[in-house]
């Protein structure tokens, strides 16, 4: 594991100051979760919009708004800043940190094509119509560039992947390794019924579909999963080798009228369902999926088969709480879990989502690393392996054929 010197600036008191950036879902899940960690506080938010950072500030007790990311960069008080920010901002906020000798949490994807190497005029249609290959070769390496950009600081890029930090995960992490087993099999996915956003239906915007989106989670989650197992069982990591796929709009299958759609239509230039096969090269398999076509609310999980165990995994929904009512007003505006159309029938009120989703386990994970000057289990590296894998993934639907991984990386020496 390797070892950082911890912040200077972090004193005796041993408290992680964390500027976020960005005012929208996301970090306000972090806000919550940043609360119930002991050892770090929320310093200071900035936002593209001043007054959503005012706002923002406001309902989370947030000491400091920033005029803008220089601004808090600049602040000696900020000892991390965790990216809630769309795709196309992961790159160069990543660089700007660093090189302010700042820690940095990138949320999922580490980043994402979004036509960075083409001209500023070049309409939505050229981006999401460039060649998969040129995609990959562009978003891995501002992946890379990412990771350097923190080794070269002596900072610390942590991957926001929360699954990794769920309940459910750790204690499979754990019963996997008591029983020394290998994975033959994993199957992992995310659905619900569609973002409504406008911006996740744009490639420029978000650099993919269902895949980037929904499918990044299991897939992080299982290439650490082999990655650990590597390393306990012959001190290397299982690393994935080959990658097939399939993706498509599911929305648009013939025959459906518009009024008969219960999920999010429309998609255009992006999938609403993509599945990727990834073969590792100890000779286990692993399936990752992602859909918007499925109603009942989000949908996270994962099926793990090993050489001597099964495991299931189920972060939502779970069963801890069950309800029924006969129509959807009975608990009128009460919220039930992320993405349901309706609180009709039965449903599974989650009781804490921030803790079962893995995001607050994630908080505490990353201030312990932080503060103990201790590599995270989700860091950069892991980050670059997911984007390889989703873009080799886009190649291998696009082109109708298996794409080996461990090709590209010899041409790459």
């Amino acid at each position: 594991m390797r070892r950082y010197a911890p912040r200077e600036s972090m004193g005796e008191s041993r408290q992680l100051r964390v500027g976020i950036v960005g005012a929208g879902f996301l970090a306000e899940t972090r806000a919550r979760c940043w609360k119930q960690v002991v050892s770090a506080s929320v310093a200071g938010v900035v936002s593209r919009r001043r007054e959503h950072a005012e706002y923002y500030a406001r309902r989370f007790d947030v000491p400091a708004v920033f005029d803008d990311l220089d601004a808090m960069l600049a602040d000696p008080l900020i000892d991390v800043v965790d990216l809630c920010v769309p795709n196309s901002l992961h790159r160069e906020m990543t660089a700007a940190a660093a090189a302010a000798g700042k820690h940095v949490i990138c949320t999922k994807p580490l980043t994402a094509y979004t036509g960075q190497d083409l001209p500023e005029d070049a309409s939505d249609a050229d981006v999401a119509g460039r060649d998969r290959r040129e995609m990959m070769r562009v978003a891995e390496a501002d992946a890379r560039a990412m990771v350097e950009a923190a080794k070269r600081a002596g900072v610390q890029l942590l991957y926001g992947e929360n699954w990794i930090y769920a309940p459910a995960f750790r204690r499979a992490l754990g019963l996997l390794e008591k029983a020394d087993a290998v994975l033959l099999e994993m199957r992992g996915g995310e659905c619900h019924s569609g973002s409504h956003s406008p911006y996740s239906r744009v490639w420029r915007h978000t650099g993919g579909g269902a895949l980037i989106r929904l499918a990044a989670h299991p897939l992080g989650a299982m290439l650490h999963l082999k990655r650990v197992e590597g390393l306990r069982r012959s001190g290397k990591p299982v690393r994935p080798a080959w990658v097939s796929a399939e993706t498509a709009d599911l929305s648009a299958v013939a025959g459906i009228a518009a009024d008969e759609l219960r999920i999010a239509g429309g998609w255009g230039e992006v999938e609403n369902w993509g599945c990727a096969v990834i073969g590792f090269d100890d000779g286990s398999r692993a399936v990752a999926w992602g859909g918007d076509h499925v109603l009942g609310g989000m949908e996270s999980g994962l099926d793990l088969f090993a050489s001597n165990c099964r495991l299931r995994l189920s972060l939502s929904p779970n069963d801890m709480l069950r309800a029924y009512t006969p129509n959807g007003s009975v608990f009128d505006d009460a919220y039930i879990m992320e993405k349901i159309d309706s609180g009709a029938g039965w449903t599974t009120p989650m009781p804490d989502e921030d803790w079962t989703s893995g995001q607050l386990g994630m908080c505490q994970a990353f201030a312990a690393n932080l503060l103990d000057g201790e590599t995270a289990e989700s860091d950069g590296e892991l980050g670059l392996e997911v984007v390889r894998v989703l873009y080799a993934a886009y190649v291998a639907s696009a082109e109708g054929r298996r794409f080996d991984l461990e090709e590209l990386e010899e041409k790459m020496k």
